[in-house]
């Protein structure tokens, strides 16, 4: 690639909320990336994954293969755990204060994180580091210095933060301290480019920008990505909210729960969560906007799109084949009733209200217990909503066509 080829490759997905700073992000890119050809010396690039669970999900993979197409072009990549700063709790995505986590509970998670992370990146051209390493090692005097670069208003003007103060709830000052030390990362590593989530915009832009030009070095280039919505196309994924498509799964088990995402997920999922290059990209766009392209066959591309990332084109082919022959040619009745799902109906209201539960509570431990399927694809969220056209079915014998 050319360098205008390589500026747009890698600010594919790219979500500022901001046409200025996206435009100056991509300047600044280009420019790094013009010395790196002339210096011969790759770019630095980092993102930071705090070990608040065990397990990895798709969402998190968003940034990780933004890593990867630095790593295809010849860059350093540093997976950063934070194994530090998850101790403090990153408030960015939430309205309320995360909970702590003990060091031990923060070291016995982070132990699996880069075994999975190399499911997508190079691990010849990737660093594993732990952010305790350095940021114990600050002085009260240290974070004195880091901390006057910003203000209180900064921090209140954050959307997090801005809801808790209206509506009085409690922010704790502790809260304010993870940008800052999240910023120190950046300047500790000598980072040319951090990758990021929306969430992740005033750590990034703000935070580890202003603290590198304070210690002297030259600022980093954020790239900020979207947040990849869970199964139910709705909120941001979440094992917590079990609407997550896990990593460790197999190839049929990812297959299935792409297909069950909502119709309207599926542009997102195809710009964050695929390989696909833009001319790719473009077209699969384009059929969803003409129609030209059937929901059900550009579900299906998708599902194999982002099974082979994880598992090879092979094992997408046999997932999809599977697929088919369960779920299209399968056990599933030629004709069975039908029902006209309302704006807005859960899948929780469709059990209750079409006799398929006796009641809320037994719906929600029909789904408790891996007993409720749509299209095929074990579901665990009540709250979703079937796209038109999905089959449901509860147990082996109740099926519900809904249109």
């Amino acid at each position: 690639m050319n360098i205008d080829e390589q500026v747009n490759y890698l600010m594919q997905g790219a979500d500022f909320g901001d046409k200025t700073i996206a435009d100056n992000m991509a300047v600044e890119l280009r420019e790094r990336l013009i010395e790196s050809e002339k210096t011969g010396k790759p770019l630095r690039v980092y993102c930071g994954y705090d070990p608040t669970s065990t397990d990895l999900h798709l969402g998190h993979t968003v940034t990780m293969r933004k890593l990867r197409q630095f790593q295809e072009l010849g860059h350093e990549v540093l997976f950063v755990i934070g194994t530090y700063t998850s101790m403090i709790g990153d408030p960015s995505d939430k309205d309320k204060l995360r909970p702590h986590l003990s060091e031990e509970k923060v070291m016995e998670n982070a132990r699996t994180y880069a075994e999975q992370a190399f499911r997508i990146l190079d691990p010849e051209r990737t660093q594993v580091l732990y952010n305790d390493q350095w940021l114990r090692n600050l002085t009260m005097s240290d974070f004195i210095g880091l901390a006057s670069n910003f203000t209180v208003q900064q921090f209140l003007t954050r959307d997090n933060f801005h809801k808790r103060w209206e509506k009085n709830e409690p922010i704790y000052l502790h809260e304010f301290f993870y940008a800052i030390l999240q910023g120190y990362d950046a300047y500790y590593l000598d980072i040319d480019v951090q990758v990021g989530g929306s969430d992740q915009l005033f750590n990034i832009i703000t935070a580890s920008r202003k603290i590198m030009a304070s210690l002297g070095k030259k600022p980093n280039i954020g790239i900020i990505l979207g947040i990849l919505p869970g199964t139910d196309g709705e909120v941001r994924m979440s094992k917590s909210l079990g609407n997550h498509i896990p990593l460790n799964t197999n190839a049929a088990d990812m297959y299935g729960k792409v297909m069950s995402i909502p119709a309207k997920a599926m542009q997102i999922y195809a710009e964050l969560a695929t390989e696909w290059t833009p001319e790719q990209l473009s077209r699969f766009k384009a059929g969803l906007a003409t129609n030209s392209l059937h929901p059900r066959d550009a579900k299906m591309q998708l599902a194999y799109g982002i099974t082979a990332v994880f598992y090879g084109a092979e094992a997408a082919e046999d997932a999809q084949n599977q697929f088919i022959q369960t779920c299209q040619k399968g056990d599933i009745p030629e004709n069975m009733s039908e029902y006209h799902a309302a704006e807005g109906e859960t899948l929780l209201d469709i059990l209750v209200g079409q006799k398929m539960a006796g009641s809320r509570s037994e719906a929600r431990r029909l789904i408790d217990q891996m007993g409720v399927k749509i299209n095929g694809v074990t579901v665990s969220d009540p709250s979703c909503r079937p796209d038109p056209d999905s089959v449901l079915q509860v147990g082996r014998r109740k099926f519900l066509r809904i249109r």
